[in-house]
């Protein structure tokens, strides 16, 4: 009797599996295919992880290792960067190897600290770059010049000379339009310069047409010889690349790329989509290499873009507390399975009939793996695998992930009559591979913990500004660069805005500022010494409660302001993005619109006074004292401005240079302090122990 209930269970599992819908897939281990050139992130559209080089160890190496460590974590084959200009790039800015035409160093910002940390725990990945903005002094203000074919050539002696890497591809500037022109002196340029082997892409933009070049293409033989790799932000959830634009590329031999896309979602509806993305782009648009903005989260909350859609949220360097998003595991289920290299086999590469697709590839020794999404899908779908030719015979390890629980190891499964069988439930994730070695990766990580006050900085903890990237701890630039350097009096370090023109910037520009603290402050001082050049204007900020959409970064908060004739200027400042400076730009209009940048907006003098014994070349404190909404301005620990607001009732601290029509003050910072009303700010910040410089020994520049 037990034996015939036993028998009817087994009857009925086989007759449930064959009651779904079934899928067959012939995989054949010796058809040509495509060549799998990689996934992984952006790093970079701003300073997106410029907070995580203040952490302490060993959270910061944990983190690295999440997203770069082969079989741990996302364990992702590629990694794009941003060439850093000076200029706003959605999340801020980073400071440039090249601020003026006659200045050059390579121990600026993190950057090269990031392509070493990658690459020494990844010696295969593969590492891309381009520009978002760029210094005022290129082409006169013109990015499609020769000076940005030497740009970039410069930054690349740099990253091969001191650190001794070298860029797969570059592109020749983010979302920012084309010019043939251009990439035919730029392969030039490279080439003549010991760059050959850098491959170009072009021209990474993202609205509709966007590849429309691809037909001069065909005979223009400059252009074609240019552009190794069709490129675009080409967005699964949008438009894929026409069939005849995929023609073009098989005809001329040129793979594509998508150089940028986005899953803005949360939890786990964002982890099996980085999976649809990534399977949707080869099965859609033929796409061969997908990386996603943007990998660590090292700005603050206040940022946009700071939830959605990094793999980990990394802004709280004082306490080490991080947080690894679901998202990560949606790069595991690719990352832990395939390497550059690989091949995409079409027959297992397809839509499924009841929702998701799915996606083959194979090594060349034999190895395989099959990447299964089933978003969509509405019922269980049974999925029978008949690997053929070269392909390994080996048992599949079968990796899951689903809204309950994410990538966890499931049975192996093993052929039978020929084939593997599997039964893939709706909205799960599943890779199935005869590689093996896979981890998850978890680490303890320490509580949360607020900015910590009082603060008080004097930056006199640094004594080689280079080991750090110039960069002080826990500010997060905005716009320009905020470095670490001498006083010009000799008495020790402080911080300057040193970008001296207005950029070729990625967004509608605005003076330079940078932040810092906590934008749930509502009582404060903040105060800082200041010394001023000819012709600058700076000052302390506070309630910083908004920076803007990420193109366009007025901010909501409240200034105090010097100039070097003694006017001082008590301000309220409601972010909005000044339209006028979008003529010409009609590309960009979507990233406004129904954006929080298009209130009421612009700049209201709340007080002022005209202070005696201003001039440049002197030093004096500027205090700003938030008590509800009485706001009091101190110069020199005397009261000169005063007023009452309502307009903003909390928010973050931070240091601002007025640029002014074609020139940006290059004001020095020092004596920063953060304190709760009327308390002392205490002792100056020490470096912890545990926080270690981004470059140890010394950076000689190179030429």
């Amino acid at each position: 009797m037990k034996q015939l209930v036993l028998s009817l269970v087994a009857l009925a599992v086989c007759l449930m599996a064959y009651a779904h819908p079934t899928v067959s897939v012939e995989l054949d281990g010796d058809a040509k295919g495509k060549v799998f050139e990689g996934i992984g992130f952006v790093n970079g559209g701003g300073g997106t992880s410029v907070l995580l080089k203040d952490y302490p160890e060993p959270q910061r190496s944990q983190i690295l290792d999440m997203v770069y460590k082969p079989m741990f974590g996302a364990s992702v084959s590629a990694l794009l960067v941003e060439i850093p200009g000076d200029g706003n790039a959605t999340q801020g800015s980073m400071p440039s190897h090249r601020h003026t035409r006659d200045d050059l160093s390579y121990s600026r910002g993190y950057t090269w600290w990031i392509l070493n940390e990658a690459k020494r725990r990844n010696a295969d990945l593969t590492l891309d770059g381009a520009a978002w903005s760029a210094p005022g002094w290129i082409g006169g203000g013109q990015f499609w010049s020769q000076d940005a074919a030497d740009y970039y050539v410069d930054w690349l002696r740099g990253l091969r000379h001191v650190y001794g890497h070298e860029l797969t591809a570059i592109g020749c500037r983010n979302e920012k339009g084309d010019s043939k022109d251009f990439v035919k002196l730029f392969r030039r340029t490279l080439d003549a310069n010991g760059f050959d082997n850098v491959r170009i892409h072009a021209f990474d933009n993202w609205y509709r047409g966007k590849l429309d070049f691809v037909k001069d293409m065909l005979h223009d033989a400059e252009l074609r010889d240019a552009v190794d790799i069709i490129g675009g932000h080409i967005f699964y959830v949008g438009d894929p690349v026409s069939a005849e634009e995929r023609d073009i590329a098989e005809r001329l031999g040129k793979p594509i790329w998508n150089t940028e896309d986005h899953v803005y979602l949360k939890g786990f509806d964002c982890l099996i989509s980085i999976v649809q993305c990534f399977n949707h782009n080869f099965i859609r648009s033929g796409v061969t290499k997908v990386v996603n903005w943007y990998d660590v989260c090292g700005t603050y909350p206040l940022e946009p873009y700071s939830q959605e859609p990094p793999a980990v949220l990394a802004y709280e360097p004082w306490s080490g507390h991080y947080k690894v998003r679901e998202a990560l595991w949606g790069y595991a289920h690719y990352g832990q399975f395939t390497k550059v290299g690989w091949t995409y086999m079409s027959d297992g590469c397809r839509e499924l009939p009841e929702g998701g697709s799915m996606v083959a590839l194979r090594s060349a020794s034999g190895d395989y793996s099959v990447i299964i999404e089933t978003k969509r899908a509405g019922v269980p779908q049974t999925v029978r695998i008949r690997p053929g030719g070269s392909l390994s015979g080996d048992a599949l390890c079968v990796w899951q992930s689903d809204s309950v629980s994410q990538f966890v190891r499931r049975d192996d499964i093993r052929r039978e009559n020929g084939e593997f069988v599997i039964t893939a439930m709706p909205n799960t994730v599943y890779s199935l591979s005869t590689l093996r070695g896979q981890q998850k990766g978890t680490y303890a990580v320490p509580e949360s913990r607020p900015f910590p006050l009082p603060y008080h900085e004097t930056f006199e903890q640094y004594s080689n500004p280079e080991e750090w990237g110039c960069l002080p701890h826990y500010t997060a630039d905005i716009n320009g660069a905020f470095e670490l350097v001498d006083r010009p009096d000799g008495k020790g370090r402080c911080v300057r805005q040193v970008v001296p023109a207005p950029t070729i910037c990625w967004a509608p520009d605005w003076h330079c500022y940078t932040i810092l603290g906590d934008s749930a402050w509502r009582d404060y001082d903040v105060s800082a010494d200041i010394m001023l050049n000819l012709e600058d204007a700076a000052g302390v900020m506070g309630r910083i409660c908004d920076v803007g959409s990420g193109y366009g970064f007025i901010p909501k908060c409240y200034v105090l302001k010097l100039d070097d004739r003694g006017n001082c200027i008590l301000s309220v400042i409601r972010g909005k993005i000044d339209k006028k400076k979008l003529e010409g730009d009609a590309e960009q209009q979507a990233f406004i619109r129904n954006s929080k940048d298009e209130g009421e907006g612009g700049e209201k003098i709340l007080s002022s006074a005209r202070l005696k014994n201003v001039k440049a070349g002197g030093w004096h404190n500027l205090k700003l004292r938030f008590e509800g909404s009485h706001i009091t301005g101190y110069a020199d620990n005397v009261l000169v401005v005063e007023a009452d607001d309502t307009m903003y009732s909390h928010g973050m601290a931070g240091m601002l240079a007025e640029q002014h029509g074609k020139s940006v003050s290059t004001p020095f910072f020092d004596n920063v302090q953060i304190a709760p009303v009327g308390e002392s700010a205490g002792r100056p910040a020490r470096e912890p122990l545990s926080v270690r410089p981004l470059y140890p020994k010394r950076v000689a520049d190179a030429r």
